[in-house]
């Protein structure tokens, strides 16, 4: 069923519809039994019917083309007009209703102007406060539409930086002729698996992602053996919880890229767990902080692109923390998952 059904046309047409029939029926039951019966009732009702026209006309017509145009004076003219043709028709009523009572204009003028001001009072509400209603919905609509348009556009640029790095896996894995190529073409599969159809979904379980980055690690490992010193330990958490794709690949790369090279003793340590539904993620690596990088033309832009998706998919539930203090570079996550 859909959740927006109380913002359908027929359920605003429907809630329109009886809120008139009660203005207009109000005559005859404020006389219930027992009470004195107002000998102008029937002249009240059709006169109720009458205002709901005023009402719409102002609202559909007076209010857009010249109170929201600043054309104030033309809008005060064009309601004394229309409070003239109410009476006129009011008095209209009157002379055939009851032909032997005189019809006194100033009076009735004066009873009549109360209403009259009050339904043009209430159409202006109605229409303000709808149109800005609709103006926050086609705001909201929008922002979804780029937020979505913004975040297809980072897993665009994510994707293609992953699968460099992992055919650069491939090559050194079959230059080694490792025992280990077999299962870790397997596992190579398996990233690639997980990259290109469940990582475009909105939403992944958070052990998905875990067991990715361990695959991603291992493969790693595998590849620089023991010429670097890593330690990574990545809990899974017993609740069922949900998170955004590929948030953490991007530094762990990062700590491959510029913790591996013309580096003594590279070290790279990595850490996730999760306590009360709140994640924390950390990567601490050695870098060349005397030496000139040569970087690639993709450098840089995951750790940017992952910065960016955290402020659009997790405003005010994240705080992310890149430190360089002497030789060693790390990244600092904190996640809220509810």
């Amino acid at each position: 069923m859909n959740s927006n059904w109380y913002t359908s046309k027929w359920v605003k047409v429907a809630g329109h519809v009886s809120i008139w029939v009660i203005i207009i029926l109000f005559p005859y039951i404020s006389n219930g039994e027992g009470a004195a019966i107002n000998p102008f009732r029937d002249l009240n009702a059709l006169s109720n019917i009458f205002r709901a026209g005023i009402f719409y006309l102002n609202v559909e017509l007076l209010v857009p083309l010249l109170l929201y145009k600043k054309e104030i004076v033309i809008y005060i003219l064009s309601l004394v007009i229309l409070f003239c043709l109410m009476m006129f028709f009011h008095g209209a009523l009157w002379s055939v209703m009851y032909p032997d009572v005189k019809f006194h204009f100033v009076k009735s003028s004066a009873y009549n102007s109360v209403p009259f001001l009050l339904t043009i009072g209430i159409g202006i509400a109605y229409k303000i406060i709808d149109d800005r209603r609709k103006a926050d919905s086609l705001a909201k609509s929008a922002r979804n539409e780029n937020l979505q348009s913004e975040l297809s556009f980072l897993r665009s640029q994510v994707s293609p930086h992953f699968i460099f790095n992992v055919l650069n896996n491939i090559v050194a894995l079959v230059r080694m002729k490792s025992e280990e190529l077999e299962p870790t073409i397997l596992k190579l599969s398996t990233l690639m698996e997980y990259m290109l159809y469940e990582a475009d979904n909105n939403k992944v379980p958070l052990r998905r992602e875990i067991e990715y980055l361990r695959d991603y690690i291992d493969l790693q490992q595998q590849r620089f053996g023991d010429f670097i010193k890593l330690t990574s330990s990545l809990r899974i958490p017993e609740e069922n919880l949900q998170i955004e794709p590929m948030l953490f690949i991007a530094f762990v790369e990062n700590a491959f890229k510029h913790g591996v090279g013309l580096i003594g003793d590279p070290e790279i340590d990595i850490k996730l767990y999760v306590n009360n539904h709140i994640l924390y993620f950390s990567v601490r690596n050695k870098y060349a902080s005397t030496a000139e990088e040569v970087k690639d033309k993709v450098s840089g832009i995951g750790l940017t692109n992952v910065a960016r998706r955290l402020v659009l998919l997790y405003p005010n539930k994240h705080e992310l923390v890149i430190n360089r203090e002497e030789s060693y570079f790390s990244v600092f996550l904190q996640l809220n998952l509810n």
